[in-house]
C-alpha cells in the first residue's frame, strides 16, 4: 500500500503526524506493508502565492486557507504520481482528503479523515470568515476527493453523514472506524483496577487537557469545579495544555500546570500519570471533531465529561464511558451527574470500568487498524 502524508508520517514530530505515525502502524500490524509517500514539499513560488493571497485577503477581514490551494494539491499530485512509478502498490492511501484530489493513477483511492471541509467551516474559528475563493476551493476539492475515492473512511458518523448528505457522496463507500488512543499501553484489567482503587473517594479529581481555553470549554469546567465545591463536594481541578483567561484570580483549588510536551517521554509519563489519577476528563468543547484524547483517558479507566458536539457521540457514549450534554446546557445539569456518580462510588468505579471495556473494544489501534484492514480486502 502507498502511504500518502503531508507530513513525516514515521515519527511523531507534532499532533497530526501523531495521527498519521499510528494510522500507519496499525495498518502495518496488520501485516499490510506500506510504502511512505511524504512529507509532500511545496515549492517556494507556491510558498510565496500563498503568503500574498492570505494577506491579501486579510486586509479585507477575511481568512484565506492556505492547504487548499489548487496550485499547490496538484503540486502534491505530481509527486505522488512521480513516486508511484517507483513502487508496486494495489491501494493509495492518504490520512486526509485533500493530498489526493487531483492524483490520476491506476490504484483505488481511499482517505482517512475526521472531517469534511463542511464541517469544519463556521465550527473552528480557522475556518470562519472564510473569503470567496477558500470557500469555493474548499467545497470543490472535497467533492472531487469523495468522488475518486473507492473508500471514504471517517473517524465519526458526524462527518460520515455530511459526506452524504452534503456532498452526495455514494452510502456505500462512505464508512465510520474511529480512531484510536494515541498511547502505547499494555494495561490489563487488573492494572486499570488498580489505579481506580487508588483514586480518593474523599475529592473529586476532574482534568481539563486542552491548548484552547474557551474552544475546549475551559470556563465551563472552571464553573462546574467551583459549583461542585459549594456543593460540598471536594473537587480539584488540574490544567493541562493553556493558560486559563479568567478575569478574576483562579480558587485555590484549581492546580495550572501550562503545556506538557508528549514528545518527550518525561511528558508523556507526566500526562498519563496526571490521567489515571483523575475521577474525570472534562473537556466540554464547543467545536470538536474526534479528541484522541477521550480514548487516552479510557485507556486509562477514566471516563469522559463533554458536550454533544461534532464527532464527540461517536466516541463517548452516555453511562458507558462517559456522559455528554447538550451546548446548551448550565453547568448545574454537569455538577448534578457528578456528584450524584461520585457519592454512588461503586457506580462510578463500574463505569471507568467500562470506559476501559470502550477502549479494549473499540477505541484503540488494534481494533481500528483491523476494521480499515478488512475494508481494504474489499477493494484490493
Amino acid at each position: 500500500m502507498a502511504y500518502v502524508t503531508n507530513f513525516d508520517a514515521k515519527t511523531l514530530s507534532n499532533k497530526w503526524a501523531g495521527i498519521g505515525y499510528y494510522i500507519g502502524q496499525s495498518l502495518q500490524k496488520q501485516s499490510i506493508p506500506l510504502d511512505y509517500i511524504g512529507p509532500l514539499e511545496d515549492k517556494l513560488t507556491l510558498q510565496f502565492v500563498n503568503k500574498f493571497k492570505s494577506r491579501y485577503y486579510k486586509c479585507f477581514g477575511k481568512n484565506y486557507i492556505k492547504y487548499i490551494e489548487p496550485l499547490i494539491l496538484n503540486n502534491y499530485a505530481r509527486q505522488i504520481s512521480k513516486n508511484l512509478n517507483s513502487i508496486k502498490a494495489d491501494v493509495v492511501f492518504s490520512a486526509g482528503s485533500d493530498s489526493i484530489a487531483y492524483l490520476e493513477c491506476n490504484q483505488p483511492i481511499v482517505f482517512w479523515a475526521d472531517a469534511t471541509f463542511a464541517n469544519l467551516i463556521d465550527f473552528y474559528p480557522v475556518y470562519s470568515n472564510l473569503c470567496k475563493e477558500s470557500l469555493h476551493n474548499a467545497h470543490l476539492i472535497q467533492s472531487i476527493s469523495l468522488k475518486k475515492s473507492q473508500l471514504a473512511i471517517y473517524s465519526s458518523e458526524w462527518a460520515a453523514q455530511t459526506a452524504i448528505n452534503y456532498y452526495n457522496a455514494d452510502p456505500e463507500k462512505v464508512k465510520v472506524v474511529p480512531f484510536g488512543a494515541n498511547i502505547e499501553s499494555d494495561h490489563n484489567i487488573d492494572d486499570i483496577k488498580a489505579a481506580i482503587e487508588s483514586r480518593p473517594i474523599d475529592k473529586c479529581k476532574l482534568l481539563f487537557l486542552g491548548v484552547d481555553w474557551f474552544r475546549k470549554g475551559g470556563d465551563v469546567a472552571l464553573e462546574v469545579a467551583k459549583k461542585l465545591n459549594n456543593s460540598g463536594l471536594k473537587t480539584e481541578l488540574t490544567i493541562v495544555g493553556c493558560q486559563p483567561t479568567e478575569d478574576e484570580p483562579l480558587p485555590d483549588f484549581v492546580k495550572v500546570l501550562g503545556f506538557i510536551s508528549k514528545s518527550t517521554l518525561e511528558g508523556k509519563k507526566k500526562i498519563y500519570q496526571l490521567i489515571a489519577d483523575s475521577h474525570f476528563l472534562i473537556l466540554p468543547s464547543i467545536a470538536d471533531c474526534t479528541p484522541i484524547v477521550f480514548a487516552e483517558a479510557n485507556s486509562l479507566g477514566v471516563p469522559c465529561i463533554s458536550r454533544r458536539v461534532g464527532g464527540i457521540p461517536t466516541i463517548i457514549k452516555d453511562d458507558l464511558n462517559g456522559k455528554l450534554f447538550d451546548r446548551d446546557s448550565d453547568p448545574f445539569e454537569y455538577c448534578e451527574y457528578i456528584f450524584n456518580i461520585f457519592t454512588n462510588y461503586t457506580q462510578y468505579k463500574e463505569l471507568a470500568l467500562s470506559a476501559f471495556n470502550e477502549y479494549e473494544s473499540r477505541l484503540n489501534w488494534r481494533v481500528a487498524g483491523q476494521k480499515v484492514r478488512d475494508l481494504l480486502m474489499t477493494i484490493a
